[in-house]
């Protein structure tokens, strides 16, 4: 089993055409191993930055499925035509990720919608995927004592847990209001959309159409005339009030979720499938870290990290 820190054997700089054919593997796998590697993708204290660039594509360029059987699954989960609920109905995926793809429509009473839709036979493949993963992690901690160390089943196990959560879209609709109403007095900071609970099941999501520009494209968002520092401020503020304040927080901010609205510079937060909450010790534990990096007291960064389990 390789490690996975520092990374060394995969080398500082591109080794031929490795990173893409990793991204294709991934690909081919299926849902489980993209959302594998979306994971990744954000973790360039762990891999290469050749690496993670790579698999950021895996954030907003999934491969959709065919546009006849998201009117299907739709036309099941509301248990009507397609348009008798929608005036328009846009058949070309305006983004598709692992666990679902976006079309955009518009309700009958003019409402402009995002439609998320879940992929079909979703279910069974994650369950065999979870499966080889699971047999793959208790070899890794049966023969090799790095396995042992990292608790790779542990950390399967959550994978699992947290992936299962993702596949019931009403949970995510419910994520998402209560995320609205959270910042509901903070209309500057973090914008959510409304979610649509009438056209909502475990397989279809119906929620307010946003307009921003993704995170990721600064050239864009210099275009716009974004204020850079300020969106810096508003960030940690986002950050501090989700953890500190509410104790619950968007779990899976990575570049395809955050969009920036060019009128008012203020957050848009979309994919509301992984979200986390903290106990008072957490609270108490990052409370205490964040004190002791500003007073660069590592010292005590390490003995928090051992008081909490971490270390």
């Amino acid at each position: 089993i390789l490690r996975l820190s520092p990374m060394s054997w995969l080398g500082p700089k591109p080794q031929g055409d490795f990173a893409e054919r990793l991204r294709q593997a991934l690909e081919t796998l299926g849902p489980t191993f993209i959302k594998l590697g979306q994971m990744l993708s954000t973790r360039r204290d762990l891999l290469p930055d050749y690496i993670t660039q790579e698999l950021a594509k895996l954030q907003d360029a999934v491969p959709p499925f065919p546009s006849e059987e998201a009117c299907k699954i739709i036309e099941s989960a509301l248990g009507k035509p397609i348009n008798t609920v929608f005036s328009e109905f846009h058949s070309k995926p305006a983004a598709a990720a692992s666990i679902a793809q976006v079309h955009f429509g518009v309700l009958q009473d003019g409402r402009e919608v995002s439609i998320k839709v879940r992929r079909p036979g979703l279910r069974r493949i994650i369950d065999q995927d979870l499966a080889i993963l699971g047999l793959l992690a208790d070899l890794a901690e049966r023969y090799s004592q790095e396995g042992r160390r990292l608790r790779i089943r542990a950390v399967v196990a959550e994978y699992a847990k947290t992936l299962r959560g993702e596949l019931d879209l009403l949970r995510e609709a419910a994520n998402a209001s209560q995320l609205r109403r959270n910042f509901a007095a903070d209309p500057d900071l973090l914008y959510i959309p409304e979610i649509y609970w009438d056209y909502c099941s475990s397989s279809v999501l119906v929620m307010e159409r946003i307009y921003g520009i993704p995170i990721g494209q600064l050239d864009a968002l210099r275009a716009a005339g974004i204020n850079f520092d300020q969106l810096s401020r508003r960030a940690a503020d986002i950050f501090f009030r989700q953890v500190f304040r509410d104790a619950y927080f968007h779990a899976d901010m990575h570049p395809g979720n955050i969009f920036i609205d060019p009128q008012s510079g203020r957050f848009i937060a979309v994919d509301f499938g992984i979200m986390g909450s903290l106990d008072d010790a957490s609270q108490h534990y990052l409370a205490e870290n964040m004190i002791a990096f500003f007073q660069r007291d590592y010292r005590r960064v390490a003995e928090a990290h051992v008081e909490a389990g971490w270390g």
